[in-house]
């Protein structure tokens, strides 16, 4: 298989061609192998390869929908036996789980073939991909420019067309917002729609739900038939689609009533000029496509919400360093994590009970708020992040402020980490470029990223649909419109397409 034909084609596409006999798995993962080894020295998409075993399993694929074809896996809560899963962090880059986590499992069982894993922030706590354990991650638009984040490498590594498809994760937006930065689809589920263990219960309190990455939209309707449905012990799960995924791509939608906005939800940063513009072309978009919109958004306290996510994701992450400590024997130590991370977990440890259950019930509270917006509306659009991708390094803590977390955390007080505040700049930064997609993981809700448009600088601006709770039906339906109505799958950039 020529390179060209591997890239004409999503991963249904070539698992048909493997099932007809035109190619084999063996085949197609060389292809996928060439390409790591080609543009990963320029990307840093991957940081683990899995050549072996991967070689072993393309020998004889389950015969699953995805029969035969590459894939790769975000090095967070994806466990795969026989590996660590690094969480991009120095801590744990050298502990292997003897198991694969039940989404792996059913990832296998689909056919697919795990070549490898894919760079992250550590502990995929922030919107852009640089962690000190692996170094930047580029993006193939604009190799100066970050891929988002926290699944930065899985979306640099589909949109190089190193695979059809990858892993991700979403807990604040950590697969809609790399889509966006990279040109892809990137539909986060509704909570629990995806299994969790056999590890976990709730992820950050049920913000964190996994998924994929995907160039086209019936790759991640069918992967999503392929890996949906409680496992064993699941706290809960979402209620039942009414059918396969994979049919509604194909299906136009009713008329739906549509709200938009491009103002700021959370946060109080500027919006990008090409961002409004994106969000006013596919109102305009859906309009011409029958449905009724109008501008119109969810009002709550953003600032509140912000402060009750950093409290939940502080406690959750000083939670993970105590349970390093009870599986290892091992007491994490500071210069094995990031200052960053080591400040956010501080923050943790200072927090009370009572503190940490007010900070669950105002991301609650606004839930309800956001519940009632949706009763007189079907979606949701708004920009998926507020502005193109940024350049390398321009969302990270600047020398100054890292060398004040470097201080705190020498320090060991969490009172002194919440008293000085240095954290509360890296949240405002980072809401800033990310005002919209949090909400909705603490909602539940599904969204998805959508890759319409392009600006004169040749760099994707994605789009961001909201749909009701358990309603990812109505997504791929909008999402298969738009694909047929505008779309994009052959849109690549240069990079991935020079062999």
């Amino acid at each position: 298989m020529t390179h060209d034909e591997y890239l004409a084609r999503d991963a249904l596409g070539l698992a048909d061609l493997v099932r007809a006999g035109k190619v084999t798995a063996a085949e197609l993962l060389e292809v996928a192998l060439e390409r790591v080894h080609r543009l990963n020295p320029e990307l840093n998409a991957v940081v683990r390869l899995m050549e072996a075993e991967a070689r072993e399993a393309a020998d004889d694929p389950p015969s699953g929908p995805f029969a035969g074809v590459p894939y790769l896996v975000k090095d967070l809560l994806s466990h795969c036996a026989g590996h660590p899963t690094s969480a991009g962090s120095r801590l744990l880059s050298d502990l292997t789980v003897d198991h694969d986590s039940e989404l792996v499992r059913r990832i296998r069982a689909s056919g697919l073939i795990i070549a490898g894993k894919t760079n992250l922030p550590e502990w995929g706590l922030v919107p852009y991909t640089e962690s000190e354990l692996y170094g930047p991650c580029r993006n193939p638009w604009d190799p100066d420019r970050t891929p988002g984040g926290s699944s930065g490498g899985s979306a640099a590594a589909v949109a190089a067309g190193i695979v059809p498809m990858a892993g991700g994760g979403d807990g604040g937006g950590s697969i809609r917002i790399p889509a966006a930065c990279c040109g892809l689809f990137g539909l986060k589920p509704t909570r629990g729609r995806t299994p969790t263990g056999p590890d976990y219960g709730q992820l950050w309190r049920g913000a964190v739900v996994e998924h994929t990455l995907t160039r086209s939209v019936r790759d991640s309707a069918a992967m999503l038939d392929a890996t949906r449905g409680p496992d064993p012990g699941a706290p809960y799960h979402a209620p039942p689609p009414r059918g396969p995924y994979l049919d509604e791509v194909d299906r136009d939608p009713e008329r739906l009533r549509i709200a938009y906005t491009a103002q700021p939800l959370i946060g109080s940063g500027e919006v990008h000029p090409d961002c409004r513009s994106a969000v006013e072309q596919v109102a305009s978009l859906m309009e011409g496509l029958g449905h009724e919109v109008e501008a119109a958004h969810p009002v709550f306290d953003g600032r509140a919400f912000a402060q009750a996510f950093l409290t939940m994701a502080a406690v959750e992450l000083s939670a993970d360093l105590a349970e390093f400590r009870k599986l290892t024997g091992r007491r994490p130590r500071r210069r094995q994590v990031e200052a960053a991370s080591w400040a956010v977990a501080l923050r943790g440890t200072a927090t009370s009970a009572t503190e940490y259950a007010m900070a669950l019930r105002k991301l609650e509270s606004v839930g309800r708020e956001t519940g009632s917006f949706f009763e007189a509306y079907d979606l949701l659009l708004t920009p998926t992040v507020a502005t193109p991708p940024p350049p390398l390094g321009s969302l990270a803590p600047s020398p100054l402020e890292q060398a004040l977390l470097r201080f705190l955390g020498a320090v060991g007080s969490g009172a002194l980490v919440k008293a000085v505040g240095p954290l509360d700049a890296l949240v405002d930064t980072a809401f800033a470029f990310i005002p919209w997609t949090p909400l909705f993981n603490a909602t539940g809700q599904p969204a998805m990223s959508v890759p319409l448009v392009w600006n004169e600088e040749g760099l994707p601006v994605g789009v961001h649909f909201v749909g009701r709770f358990g309603r990812e039906d109505v997504l791929f339906r909008v999402a298969g419109q738009l694909e047929r109505a505008r779309p994009w799958f052959h849109r690549l950039p240069r990079l991935a397409r020079a062999h």
